[in-house]
Order: C-alpha cells, then structure tokens, then sequence
C-alpha cells in the first residue's frame, strides 16, 4: 500500500511518500512544496494544486493522509492554511486517492506512543521508523513521513473493519 502524507501550510506543504508492506514501512520520497512570501494568495494556492496534482500523479498513492489543523492563536494563518488544505484534498481526491485526516495529538501517539511529544522526538521517531540517514527538512516534511506512519498504522485496524462490511 502506498500511503502520502501531508502537512498542509500556505508557505510550506511538506509531504512523505510511504509504501507499506505488512509491516514493513519504507519512505518512498519525501519533500516540500513551497510557495513565495508576498504572492497573493490565490497564486499560492494555485501553485499548491499544480505541485500536489502532479505529485499525486506520480506516485499514485492508496491513501492520502492529511494532518488536520490546530490553531490556537493566529486566525488569518489559519484559514490561509484552511484554504490549502481545501486545495490539497480537492487534488487528491481527483487522484482517486481514499482520503484521511488525523489531529497532531494523534500523529504523536502513532510514531511515539505519547500524544503529548515534543516534536523533536516525533523527528527522531520517524528517522529511525523509516530508516533514514538524517531527520527530514523542513519540519514540515518530517511532520508529514509521521502523518503518512499514522496512516500506516492504522491502516491494519481499518482494513479488518473494511473486511467486514463496514464503512470508514
């Protein structure tokens, strides 16, 4: 199974390419999408879209897994990075790809076992998972390899659901 992930952003969408074999997780490609300061935003989105599409169009994943936003204080970042989340699942959706959201708290839980980790520990994690040499830049890209390992591990509960007739 091949398994996307994606930490939404207007300036930086960061992305991991998973493929899951049994329980075997190998990082496939990883990297960011990146859009330039003082672009309107419409222009920013529209890049957004280009990039994802073509992305999703060349690695064809399973499963697109998408951070879902937390936003505490800043509310115009917030539905800037809303609008892009829009954009991104609109792409992967047109990519056939099965689309699923998961909260920050429950990527930690996934890749470290605690849903209060500290993101240094979620980086750390997700190098040694996935076997790579170094922990993935920006943040955002490593945040979205820890999005995609969620997805890989809930991927076995839900595939059991699914083979029983019930519906995600």
């Amino acid at each position: 199974m091949r398994i996307m992930g994606i930490d939404p952003g207007i300036a930086i969408v960061g992305y991991g390419v998973v493929d899951r074999r049994g329980n075997q997780l190998k990082a496939v490609d990883y990297g960011s999408i990146q859009t330039p300061a003082k672009t309107a935003t419409s222009t920013r989105l529209k890049q957004i879209y280009d990039a994802s599409t073509a992305l999703f169009a060349r690695y064809r994943p399973d499963v697109v897994a998408i951070e879902k936003l937390f936003f505490n204080r800043n509310v115009t970042t917030a539905f800037d990075v809303g609008q892009a989340r829009g954009v991104l699942t609109l792409a992967a959706e047109e990519a056939g790809a099965v689309i699923t959201e998961y909260t920050p708290m429950e990527v930690k839980m996934a890749v470290v076992g605690y849903g209060g980790a500290q993101k240094k520990q979620v980086q750390e994690m997700v190098k040694m998972l996935l076997t790579l040499p170094e922990i993935p830049r920006p943040d955002d890209v490593a945040d979205a390899l820890g999005v995609a390992i969620c997805q890989a591990h809930s991927t076995t509960f839900t595939d059991r659901i699914d083979t029983r007739g019930w519906k995600r």
